[in-house]
């Protein structure tokens, strides 16, 4: 027989030169352990219908798990003449079983064979990245207990806006890796729904039980089209864009840290560990974790790009571009996991500079919002209270002040009789201690938010 498992049509070889750039063992054989699963529950649906022997399927599975250890030891030689690994492992098992083994593919595409492997590859990968941006949310969370009652400088265009509780911050972050968790989750749906049994486009004449193979892969539902099925990646490129949103949402942490890690800035104490040097600047300590995460974005957003082009004018169902989804695929997980392998240790063990950061915290007037909201709730017009204060720090400018030492008459002009009580919403601490409303700064919203996020995170 044929070494191709479409053969039979065809009267010469392949040309080397087609094998080479057709085959996709380089980039699949990572799918093994998937193919070898689907595999043994198509088996055993095809003995339950009657197409397979009871006795048939056990050695057929039997003889699966022995291929799927000896591919886990290192020992499968791969060849570029079989194409990918479904045919790797199809070839393994006839070489062991003989026809027992040819009556595996029965009722059954590559097509099929395929989408179901790469949904059951993602599907894992998924978890796995659950896991991963759990423990990066545990290092921020642990970060805003540490540093509870901090006071930072919170930022807008990179000047200097409102403060806000470095809990608050820290917390900030919690929110947008929990968000990628729930991208994911919804993704997971969508992924969970079996393929295999829709053959090459149309669907099989023999009698074959969906559902029973539904059942032993774990999946939520059957794909209910089977012309569908083939042609379909919109889990595939669905999950690649969450992957993208949490390479921005590394990336942009990332970038935060750089500048805050500045002599300028000097916010952040980075571990040695998770830094290099120069080979030529001995003075050097570079933040390269933060750079390459801030880089490898690129890589992610990327693969997306590739996927999106890939599919845009492809007709139904299958047609062989489709091959080169894997790579984005592969390439985009390996990337995100990567970066949040090493972000959640790296939060953990970076600290703030307190003395540093609360050196310079009354610069930059960010006690300004919280007195123009001490004029609104006294009566003055908002558009008037703006421009009121907006006077009075173009006075401190030009006095080289802070609002705070302005004397309080200076405040009658815009809001008459508030007397001594603006000095409760004047410096940083008073501003901080000023906020009320729900997800604000507001000492006791953090408190809640934290403790919340303690319970649900870590409980």
């Amino acid at each position: 027989m044929s070494q191709k498992t479409w053969g039979g049509r065809f009267s010469g070889d392949t040309d080397a030169r087609v094998e080479a750039f057709t085959e996709s063992i380089s980039i699949d054989k990572r799918l093994y352990r998937h193919d070898i699963i689907a595999s043994q529950a198509h088996a055993r649906m095809l003995a339950e219908v009657g197409l397979l022997a009871p006795e048939e399927a056990d050695r057929i599975a039997a003889t699966l798990d022995e291929i799927g250890a000896e591919i886990e030891a290192g020992k499968m030689e791969y060849r570029i003449a079989l194409e990918d690994i479904h045919t790797h492992i199809e070839r393994a098992l006839i070489a062991r079983l003989g026809d027992v083994g040819r009556k595996l593919h029965t009722a059954r595409s590559r097509n099929d064979q395929v989408i179901t492997d790469v949904k059951l590859w993602v599907r894992d990968a998924i978890d796995d990245l659950d896991g991963l941006l759990a423990d990066v949310q545990k290092s921020f969370i642990g970060s805003a207990e540490r540093e509870e009652g901090v006071m930072l400088p919170g930022y807008t265009h990179l000047q200097r806006a409102q403060p806000v509780l470095a809990a608050h911050y820290f917390l900030a972050y919690v929110e947008k890796f929990q968000r990628d968790r729930e991208r994911l989750a919804d993704c997971r749906k969508r992924v969970n729904v079996l393929p295999l049994g829709t053959a090459a486009l149309a669907g099989s004449s023999l009698p074959i039980d969906r559902e029973s193979v539904r059942a032993k892969l774990g999946f939520d539902s059957v794909a209910r089209n089977s012309l569908d099925v083939s042609s379909d990646r919109d889990f595939l490129i669905e999950f690649v864009f969450d992957l993208s949103m949490i390479a921005i949402h590394l990336s942009g942490w990332a970038e935060e840290w750089v500048i805050w890690s500045t002599t300028e800035f000097n916010f952040l104490e980075l571990p040695d560990a998770f830094c290099t040097g120069s080979s030529i600047m001995p003075h050097k300590k570079n933040p390269d974790v933060l750079e390459l995460t801030r880089g490898k974005a690129g890589r992610v957003i990327g693969s997306l790009q590739q996927l999106l082009i890939l599919v845009k004018g492809l007709p139904l169902a299958y047609n062989r571009d489709l091959q080169e989804d894997k790579w984005s695929l592969f390439d985009a997980f390996d990337t995100v996991a990567g970066c949040l392998s090493v972000a959640a240790p790296l939060v953990a063990q970076t600290k703030l500079r307190r003395e540093v950061i609360a050196g310079r915290l009354e610069d930059g007037f960010l006690d300004a919002t919280t007195l123009m909201e001490f004029f609104i709730a006294h009566g003055v017009p908002m558009r008037s209270a703006h421009e009121a204060v907006g006077r009075l720090v173009k006075k401190c400018e030009e006095g080289r002040t802070r609002l705070a030492d302005l004397p309080t008459a200076a405040f009658e002009e815009a809001c008459p009789g508030s007397g001594d009580r603006i000095r409760s919403v004047l410096g940083v601490a008073n501003a901080v201690a000023a906020f009320k409303s729900y997800g604000s700064t507001a000492p006791s919203e953090v408190e809640r938010q934290l403790r919340e996020w303690k319970s649900r995170i870590e409980g």
